[in-house]
């Protein structure tokens, strides 16, 4: 069980800001935690009605770093920081 590198988050999430980066790498989470953050972030309903309990640990703190990274409603579809391409 090997943690996050920089290139897997960039495989897996795109472009995303040094910071973010580092957020994710903090938690020491695996790729394959990641990979479970994602499924919970792009659908919850199956996984909740395959009986899985809410994520914990690692994979929630994923969650809550990709989450801000989500278009929001309410600020217009803005999603969170990006690397710039300039």
């Amino acid at each position: 069980m090997t943690r996050l590198t920089r290139d897997e988050i960039i495989k897996a999430v795109g472009q995303v800001d040094d910071v973010t980066i580092a957020e994710m790498i903090g938690t020491g989470a695996t790729a394959e935690e990641l990979a479970e953050a994602q499924a919970w972030i792009l659908n919850d309903d199956p996984l909740l009605n395959a009986g899985k309990k809410l994520p914990t640990g690692r994979v929630r703190g994923l969650i809550d770093i990709l989450a801000e990274l989500e278009p929001d409603d309410e600020d217009g579809g803005q999603a969170g920081p990006l690397v710039s391409e300039g």
